[in-house]
């Protein structure tokens, strides 16, 4: 089938290529999970009668993330905020307000943390066999452990790009067919486009670091996970989180490709198109997962007193300048601001973190020392602004930092796995009104 046409949108300074299928009543953008090709899709008539299936009941948007296929090669590791900002710029460049959700595997990690993001653009969460965590954990015992990933990283160091280790590679993601030669030619070229070596270790790091397990009951959208009838448990994890969420088993298949077996292929498409039409209409969401960022000014009272009133009054002014002036070039929402703090809003956890950082270094250069504290969480919409034990826990977490430090719960370091930020453990600790013990962590290098 001759492949459609390819085009680009520009997220950021990176160009990511995509393709439109169908015209469908709906939109679904299919994500893919570890990797993928546009233009080798099509080469694929078992993959494109997949994407054909969907595009009997919806516009299919199809694109290939950044560093992968016909994107643009990165630097830096692309993690999950960043792949979030690609389906966005996907969507606005073809004009869809809202759209399904499809992805597998570690791809349903980012499209989870989209639809907790960004509800309003979300018709539906669709999940196939969905990973939570990278890293096995006590109520997480699916994924493989450090020893194991060390030894994945190393062979995949050593053999991406080589037919063996490639042959090896769909014995086990398919080994139904991993035995037909022209599938694992074709697999193979698939691969080698898809990811270079060095951009197939760097993801396959992120996704052993990324966890997206404490935003799950965040997700707010109606949710379908569809599983492998041998493996329920990572689907169960999902479905016990994810309010309301629905089970679809898939019964017989082995391995991670739905799409080479004929009845998981039919019943996949059927329960995604059911799913599709018996979502009922949308409603405004009053909740949304966001990062919150307290910053206040270390010793500010005796400040104060030292400078006088006028002159304090002065640095205040320029201390409210450096820090909006930081928020707007992050993408910062400017939630209240109460004498020296500000209380602000990010779609992005890395974003807000740099943002902290570059305030206390933007302040430190006038003399004034700041603190702050990050969390995120599920936050509820009132008034146009947000409030809930999410925004009571990044307060709590600002109150633990010292003069200079920028502090953030475990929930926030989990999701920006592949950003580079580095963290110091600064312990558990009790938070004033909220039950458990809080886990925080120093952004390192402050």
């Amino acid at each position: 089938m001759k492949a459609p046409e390819v085009f680009y949108a520009r997220s950021g300074d990176v160009s990511i290529a995509y393709q439109v299928v169908g015209d469908g009543p709906v939109d679904l953008v299919f994500v893919r999970g570890l990797a993928g090709e546009l233009l080798s899709t099509w080469e694929q008539p078992l993959l494109v009668a997949h994407v054909m299936g969907f595009a009997s009941f919806s516009r299919v948007l199809m694109f290939d993330k950044r560093g992968t296929g016909l994107s643009d090669r990165v630097r830096e590791v692309p993690t999950l905020e960043t792949r979030m900002d690609d389906v966005r710029t996907v969507m606005d460049a073809v004009g869809s307000d809202r759209a399904f959700l499809w992805s597998g595997q570690e791809g349903g990690r980012m499209t989870t943390l989209f639809a907790a993001t960004y509800p309003e653009r979300t018709a539906g969460l669709i999940l196939l066999d969905p990973s939570a965590k990278g890293l096995r954990s006590d109520d997480y015992p699916w994924a493989p452990t450090e020893a194991e990933w060390q030894e994945r990283l190393r062979e995949i160091r050593e053999g991406w790009g080589r037919r063996e280790f490639f042959d090896k590679m769909l014995v086990e993601m398919s080994p139904e067919i991993a035995g037909d030669e022209e599938f694992l030619e074709w697999f193979v070229a698939h691969m080698r486009r898809s990811l270079s070596p060095g951009a197939a270790v760097a993801f396959h790091r992120m996704m052993m670091d990324a966890d997206v397990g404490d935003v799950l009951p965040a997700v707010r959208v109606p949710s379908l996970i569809i599983y492998l009838e041998g493996n329920p448990g990572p689907a169960e994890y999902f479905a016990q989180r994810i309010p309301d969420a629905e089970l679809v088993s898939l019964p017989d298949l082995r391995g991670e490709y739905t799409w080479v077996h004929p009845e998981a292929h039919a019943l996949t498409l059927r329960a995604t198109e059911e799913f599709v039409e018996r979502v009922g209409r949308h409603e405004e969401p009053d909740r949304v997962l966001a990062t919150v960022l307290f910053t206040d000014i270390v010793g500010s009272t005796e400040r104060a007193a030292q400078l006088g009133d006028r002159a304090w009054r002065e640095l205040l002014e320029r201390h409210h300048a450096i820090v909006r002036g930081q928020l707007a070039r992050f993408r910062g929402q400017e939630i209240d601001t109460a004498g020296d703090g500000f209380f602000a809003s990010f779609d992005g956890p890395a974003r807000a973190i740099r943002c902290a950082c570059a305030v206390r270094d933007g302040l430190r250069q006038i003399g004034v020392d700041v603190r702050a504290g990050l969390h995120t969480g599920e936050c509820e919409i009132v008034g146009g602004k947000i409030a809930g034990i999410a925004v009571n826990v990044g307060a709590r977490v600002a109150s633990l930092a010292g003069p200079g430090e920028v502090l953030a719960s475990s929930t926030v370091k989990d999701l920006v796995a592949g950003s580079g930020i580095g963290f110091e453990d600064r312990g558990e600790h009790e938070l004033r009104g909220i039950p458990g013990a809080w886990r925080v962590f120093a952004v390192a290098g402050g």
